[in-house]
């Protein structure tokens, strides 16, 4: 009545290298998502690139006053 070894069989489970897709949902049709996106969120996308761009144009013209203001 001792210990008797049992031979056990082992599932291995493996992918192939030649379809492993890790993220290719993310990149199909990734024109078309943006554009969805966009179209139904241009209200807030307005108010998050108004003030931006608002805030750069205003630098850069700052910039090139005080520049022209040492030139002479």
């Amino acid at each position: 009545m001792g210990k008797q070894p049992v031979k056990m069989r082992a599932v291995v489970y493996a992918l192939s290298p030649f379809q492993q897709k890790i993220m290719s949902g993310l990149w199909k049709d990734l024109p078309g998502k943006i554009s969805h996106k966009v179209s139904e969120n241009w209200i807030s996308a307005t108010l998050l690139l108004t003030p931006l761009v608002g805030t750069y144009t205003y630098v850069q013209n700052y910039k090139e006053n005080e520049k022209l203001e040492h030139r002479y």
